[in-house]
């Protein structure tokens, strides 16, 4: 689970009876009229939110997806001859979204991950087994499919991101929590844009006090039009129940995700500035003579890609996409990484004391090197694990630094040496034996000669660890 820091700001009072407050409030201009209405008498208060889930409910569905785990008995009697790993069917139940009549439906993708059968329950109690179209653990979004009965069309819950959502906003949450059946909740859109880190996670969610409980992972964050805002994806919550701190993932990235699954494809592409960034703090405002710590430097620039070619450099503060501020770096990825492929986005960006505006087009990070996807295999203590070059479309695929000295990435392990050593998906393997490993063929030609002893150098975390192995 993620961890926010949520800072809640004081706010002074200040004596309206003083002789300056007086004459201050009367130079004061009228405030303009909100486009938003609070209620303003207790009979506004009594107004009903059946319209909007008479609308809504219906495209929310539930998911129940099955998998079978094997699980040890007693490691000690394994060693014996003993104690053999027997299989277990686990379930998992979570929500969904219809964003399609035909039997699309989106879910987050760890309701779904490993399961071997997955059954849709409609809000009607119909019940239709699915299919996965897309599985993106990236942005926690999967993609289902139910096949129907000949012109049969099913509740739909448009998708709504034009991203005119503003904090106070009221949104209802409904979900299948605890397996009790549907279920409305609501609420006010608490933050808009959280990130998890700020100098880098492409992650911007909506925070809502709305009640999210489990089984509500999957489910709709709805606006008072009944249009889907958001998908529930997770908590903070040290009861492990809702404590009013939950979040949704934003509709413009579900929409992407959809997009690409009814175009195809089987992985979503996240247009990459290629800038390395770092979040304006404090004293880096101080120094650059900001007014507040606000923006996204540019700290460097991948050769030949969409930042580069923009002209963009190492220095510049960008400070807008398509004319939104821009808060951190991950704002910033955020923004660039809802485009779609091809598409034009404009940066507004500050160097030294002009203010510019550049365009730049969205693309996928380069697969420089090429992957080259091997299982090692052999008597080496590497074997089971698949291994791919690292170029910055693999460190984006996995979450790791694009701008990281390449190297060769454990992808995932299969049963075997590599596992019982103590490697894990996401290795970045240094050097075999005192020999630096920068690509899967120099791997590869490292672990085809034989060993007694061999000595590794990973790194996990960005810290690096050599080891001794026998073989």
């Amino acid at each position: 689970m993620r961890a926010y820091r949520i800072l809640i700001p004081a706010f002074a009072l200040l004596s309206a009876c003083s002789p300056s407050a007086r004459s201050q409030a009367q130079v004061q201009p009228p405030l303009p009229e909100p486009a938003r209405m609070t209620p303003v008498s207790a009979v506004a208060m009594k107004q009903s939110f059946a319209p909007v889930v008479r609308r809504a409910a219906p495209a929310v569905v539930n998911i129940s997806a099955k998998r079978t785990v094997r699980v040890r008995v007693d490691p000690f009697f394994e060693m014996f001859g003993a104690g053999v790993p027997r299989s277990r069917v686990e379930g998992s139940l979570g929500s969904g979204v219809i964003v399609r009549a035909d039997g699309v439906i989106v879910t987050n993708n760890h309701v779904i991950a490993g399961a071997q059968e997955i059954t849709v329950a409609l809000s009607d109690r119909r019940e239709f087994p699915a299919r996965v179209l897309l599985a993106d653990p990236r942005t926690d979004l999967a993609i289902l499919k139910i096949d129907l009965p000949p012109g049969d069309k099913l509740a739909v819950l448009p998708i709504d991101d034009r991203a005119d959502n503003q904090v106070g906003d009221l949104v209802l949450a409904i979900g299948d929590p605890f397996g009790v059946g549907q279920t409305v909740t609501n609420g006010i859109i608490s933050a808009l844009n959280r990130t998890a880190n700020p100098d880098g996670d492409a992650g911007a969610y909506i925070q809502t006090d709305a009640a999210i409980n489990p089984g509500n992972s999957g489910g709709a964050l709805v606006d008072m039009n009944g249009d889907l805002i958001g998908v529930n994806s997770f908590i903070l919550s040290q009861s492990g129940t809702s404590s009013g701190v939950g979040f949704a993932i934003p509709a413009a990235v579900v929409r992407r995700v959809v997009e690409t699954a009814m175009g195809g494809g089987h992985a979503v592409v996240r247009p990459w500035l290629g800038a390395r960034l770092q979040s304006v703090t404090p004293e880096i405002a101080r120094t650059m003579g900001l007014a507040r710590p606000s923006g996204a430097l540019i700290a460097d620039v991948w050769p030949d890609s969409a930042a580069a070619r923009a002209g963009l450099k190492q220095g510049d503060l960008v400070i807008s996409v398509d004319g939104a501020p821009v808060v951190d770096a991950a704002a910033l990825n955020y923004a660039v990484a809802t485009h779609r492929p091809g598409e034009a986005v404009r940066i507004g960006l500050r160097r030294g004391a002009s203010d510019q505006v550049v365009s730049a087009r969205a693309e996928a990070a380069p697969s420089t090197p090429a992957r080259d996807e091997r299982l090692i295999t052999g008597r080496n203590p590497l074997q089971g694990a698949t291994v791919v070059n690292l170029s910055p479309a693999v460190a984006e695929e996995v979450g790791l630094d694009p701008f990281g000295h390449g190297g060769v990435l454990v992808l995932r392990l299969e049963n075997g040496a590599a596992a019982q050593v103590g490697l894990r998906p996401g290795d970045i393997i240094r050097a075999v034996n005192g020999r630096d490993i920068r690509s899967v063929r120099d791997l590869s030609g490292v672990t085809a000669v034989p060993a007694s002893v061999w000595q590794l150098t990973i790194e996990r975390n960005g810290q690096q660890v050599t080891a001794t192995v026998r073989a």
